[in-house]
């Protein structure tokens, strides 16, 4: 090992910087190691440039980086990350791999060899204002309205009734929040989300990119029309990524969010939260003909192939991917990957839908692992921003990006 600056990319986030600084502390105290070390949070488009699109990991300006499961399958094709099978066959982490759930072990595993170990996981789902839907005179209100009782709704027609009847400006509070920063994620998860809500695939029957749909056309008609109703929803929605709609929401300032599990977490963990003990989670809604869904993108620690601290490194990762240490990133905000993190009786009484973690991956469904597809991400990206930005016929938009799609393949 050479006595340099030791390096990690971080996904910029308060409680993945705290509980990242909190874990290299502790192990540089339980090894006796001294070498310094330079983490540089960064935002999701930062993050993959400097990684993978600029050759960061490779080239070894990188020790350790947090990767989703978005961008795994190019950056192990890139040789950009180093495969642990070698480092877990000598010693392997702490209960590996039956402590964690089998969904959380896939995505990472590529012809044969392992890139990453799991750091923070939370399937999307339903976050919702309990202590408003349990509210007697809220429950009298709506069914005087709507004619049924109020309930976390299970289809999206149901969805826009409820937040239509919360939205209320003048209490700054709002009947749901999106999130429509075009980063290239988050508005595709949505679509993707509300595809598979309808009975919709991303994929034809020849396992080929095909969103040239009737299913995609009433997926994207509605996505637009619900994101721009301004009776139901946020208005800081637009300028909102996944971080900023789950702080909005932790404000208090909305009924419905459809969002990671770990923005509900957050809420009843981060000291600047308004609705701790006020939340719970629940399955996404869906259409006629359709079923609920979630979507299965997780973070990776992985460690970088031109790394030149790659033991270090994966002593760094054994002992970061611990129990406890899974438990603290836990009580720091992030979302514990290890089945024990799950069910432990201290996080769920701080937490008390932690548990349902498992039953939301029952229903998590992932994204195709093509090489390509962090490039068609941001072609479906860019149509969404369209869809809410132009009066363009949704088949239109459909039909050209899947001939920009067909190019990329």
């Amino acid at each position: 090992m050479e006595n340099t600056t030791f390096r990690i990319a971080v996904r910029k986030f308060g409680p993945f910087e705290s509980a990242m600084q909190q874990l290299w502390d502790a192990f540089c105290l339980k090894y006796d190691i001294s070498i310094s070390v330079e983490m540089v949070p960064m935002e999701l488009h930062d993050l993959y440039e400097q990684t993978i699109s600029e050759g960061g990991l490779k080239k070894g300006d990188w020790d350790i980086a947090h990767i989703n499961t978005d961008w795994i399958f190019d950056a192990a094709h890139a040789n950009a990350v180093q495969d642990l099978t070698p480092f877990i066959a000598k010693k392997a982490p702490q209960n590996f791999p039956e402590g964690w759930h089998n969904s959380l072990l896939h995505l990472q595993e590529i012809n044969g060899g392992i890139y990453g170990l799991p750091f923070h996981d939370g399937p999307e789902c339903l976050i919702y204002r309990k202590d408003l839907f349990e509210d007697p005179i809220e429950k009298q209100n709506f069914k005087k309205q709507f004619g049924y009782e109020l309930a976390p709704p299970k289809t999206w027609a149901e969805f826009e009734q409820i937040a239509t009847f919360f939205n209320r400006p003048s209490e700054n509070l709002y009947g749901c929040i999106f999130a429509n920063y075009p980063d290239g994620h988050n508005m595709v998860f949505d679509f993707c989300l509300h595809l598979w809500t309808r009975g919709g695939s991303l994929l034809n029957a020849e396992n080929q990119m095909d969103i040239n749909t009737q299913a995609a056309i009433d997926t994207l008609d509605y996505y637009r029309y619900i994101v721009k109703n301004t009776a139901a929803v946020h208005p800081g929605s637009a300028d909102f990524g996944s971080v900023e709609a789950g702080m909005a929401f932790a404000n208090g300032e909305a009924a419905l969010t459809i969002n990671w599990f770990g923005f509900a977490s957050m809420c009843e963990v981060i000291a600047e939260s308004k609705v701790k003990g006020k939340v719970d989670v629940t399955t996404l809604p869906f259409a006629v003909g359709g079923k609920t869904a979630s979507l299965n993108v997780y973070w990776l620690y992985t460690i970088g192939a031109g790394s030149r601290n790659k033991k270090l490194a994966y002593d760094f990762l054994r002992f970061a991917t611990t129990a406890e240490s899974d438990k603290l990133l836990t009580n720091e905000g992030g979302i514990g990957c290890r089945k024990s993190t799950w069910t432990d009786a201290e996080i769920n009484a701080t937490i008390p839908y932690y548990h349902k973690l498992e039953s939301l991956h029952e229903n998590a469904l992932t994204l195709p692992q093509i090489t390509v597809w962090p490039d068609i991400a941001i072609l479906i990206d860019q149509m969404v921003l369209q869809a809410l930005k132009t009066n363009i016929p949704s088949a239109d938009l459909l039909k050209n990006t899947q001939i920009e799609i067909e190019k990329i393949l």
